[in-house]
């Protein structure tokens, strides 16, 4: 459902804020060794993020990639859209462009449900509540 670009984007969110309480700043080098994805690829998918508001960046020596107290408040679903868009959670799951309640695919019927279940999940959840979790050690971001 969602691309491996906008998978990218929420681990290194998430790897941002769970530095949110040390105030330590990230750069691009650590966030993209951290979450094992390309420097270049990370450096885009950062700005993107700045330039959204979902996370902050400082240039300079001491320099790098935050969050704010509000940022954490954020919704995962702000991510998601800014990445994917919006449509992501209308999209068919067999990626036809025709599907509807009408014309349903194969899948249409488990799916929706499904995908109207992740898109409640990223409303709810806040990209504090995921950097807690693996700050706490209940979550990881690397396997």
């Amino acid at each position: 459902m969602l691309s491996l670009t906008c998978k990218a984007s929420i681990k290194a969110v998430i790897y941002i804020g769970s530095k949110f309480a040390s105030s330590e700043k990230s750069s691009i080098k650590q966030v993209a060794e951290y979450i094992n994805e390309n420097e270049h690829t990370v450096g885009k998918l950062l700005q993107k993020l700045v330039k959204e508001e979902i996370i902050n960046s400082i240039k300079g020596p001491n320099g790098g990639f935050f969050v704010t107290k509000e940022q954490l408040g954020l919704p995962v679903i702000s991510i998601v859209e800014v990445i994917d868009g919006k449509d992501v959670f209308e999209q068919c799951g067999l990626g036809l462009s025709k599907c509807s309640e009408t014309h349903p695919c194969p899948f249409h019927n488990d799916f929706k449900p499904v995908r109207d279940m992740f898109k409640k999940m990223c409303a709810e959840k806040r990209i504090g509540d995921l950097c807690e979790n693996v700050n706490s050690g209940f979550a990881y971001l690397v396997g």
